[in-house]
């Protein structure tokens, strides 16, 4: 049996975070764990309220996963504070966990606005252990200290995806890059660029699309899939999520995970 494991947010409605990411991991026949950094009251039209997990329970979660079972892959979403980075940077590293996709949400989510000190936390504590880190054109923007205007086309991208890569990250892919009627993921490994395009879907409904393409990549290295066959698939499976979104609630519809075809 294949594991994979998330380490985030639980909201309510199961649209992002870790609620969404067990679907995707159980769409793809792996089975998921999940350690909950906050509890998030959310809809389809925002947010109701959160609550932070305490630092030494978020640590317990971690040590009762690694203590006994095994973890094929894992990946962060929400985190919330500078402290919980240090805190899942450290259970990393003490329970010797691999095959790390790091999703940085470093942008004010679920209403919270993000501390300072959280970029300069994932810079120094999270990237250097990461198998690929998976930021969409803000976070990017954060984490490689640019203007988002400047990381808007491929060109700028690639600047940014470099910087990243100097952080001590294996790999990184960066999100939704427009271009024309493409939406564009850019890989880089250190050495060389893939990009991975897609027809551009116009809609609104694409809530939890984020956390969706950092599951499915997780789900596909517990697999013991090759990185750039899972960022492939994790693309394609997006497209469909989006273009299938759940039709309930009256806000920002989420993407449907159920829409995956199974690999």
């Amino acid at each position: 049996m294949h594991t994979a494991l998330s380490i985030g947010a639980a909201d309510c409605s199961c649209g992002a975070g870790v609620g969404s990411d067990l679907k995707a991991f159980s769409a793809l026949g792996v089975y998921g764990m999940a350690v909950v950094t906050s509890v998030i009251a959310w809809n389809t039209q925002g947010s109701r309220g959160h609550e932070l997990m305490d630092d030494s329970l978020v640590a317990n979660q971690l040590a009762a996963i690694a203590e006994d079972f095994p973890v094929g892959a894992f990946k962060t979403g929400y985190l919330g504070t500078a402290r919980l980075v240090s805190v899942v940077a450290e259970q990393i590293q003490r329970q010797s966990l691999d095959r790390y996709i790091c999703d940085p949400v470093i942008e004010e989510q679920y209403g919270i606005h993000p501390e300072a000190s959280l970029v300069h936390a994932y810079r120094k504590e999270l990237l250097p252990l990461a198998t690929v880190v998976t930021p969409n054109k803000f976070a990017t923007a954060l984490l490689a200290n640019m203007e988002e205007s400047g990381v808007q086309n491929l060109a700028g991208a690639k600047k940014a995806a470099e910087k990243i890569a100097k952080t001590g990250a294996r790999s990184v892919v960066i999100k939704g890059l427009f271009t024309g009627d493409r939406v564009t993921d850019l890989f880089f490994d250190g050495n060389e660029f893939i990009e991975f395009p897609a027809k551009r879907l116009t809609t609104k409904n694409t809530y939890g699309a984020g956390s969706l393409f950092s599951a499915v990549i997780t789900g596909m290295l517990a697999q013991d899939i090759e990185l750039p066959t899972a960022i492939d698939h994790a693309r394609s499976f997006v497209s469909q999520a989006i273009e299938h979104h759940v039709k309930i609630g009256s806000g920002v519809r989420p993407v449907n995970v159920l829409a995956l075809t199974p690999v």
